[in-house]
């Protein structure tokens, strides 16, 4: 069981940037893989970046490509995603999830964190 706990949330200007955290809890976090999703108000939830359990690969949304970085700390048990220039396209909850390496479906999911970004 991993329980994950997002953190770092809040309002912004636009062209402005946030790193949001995730802390999970278990000793079993490196045999993780790691990702961030957001859900805007009536879309559906997409993916917004992913990590392997190393770290050695990452994966960015095209619509965030250039802009966000993923980046994990497994000492810390932590995921990080560093968010600049950031448009009110990006506004929304974001959510971290974990995965089992090798398998794409995310299975331990954290509460959320509003990120709302002002033109």
């Amino acid at each position: 069981q991993v329980q994950l706990v997002e953190s770092g949330g809040g309002l912004v200007q636009a062209g402005g940037s946030l790193r949001l955290s995730c802390a999970a809890s278990g000793r079993t976090f490196s045999s993780y893989g790691m990702g961030w999703f957001r859900q805007a108000p009536g879309k559906e939830r997409e993916l917004v970046a992913d990590i392997s359990w190393s770290g050695a690969s990452t994966y960015s949304a095209d619509s965030v490509k250039g802009r966000f970085t993923i980046s994990r700390d497994n000492a810390k048990n932590t995921v990080y995603l560093q968010m600049n220039s950031l448009e009110p396209e990006d506004t929304a909850v974001y959510y971290c999830a974990a995965r089992r390496t090798g398998i794409q479906e995310y299975i331990y999911w954290g509460q959320g964190t509003q990120v709302t970004v002002s033109s």
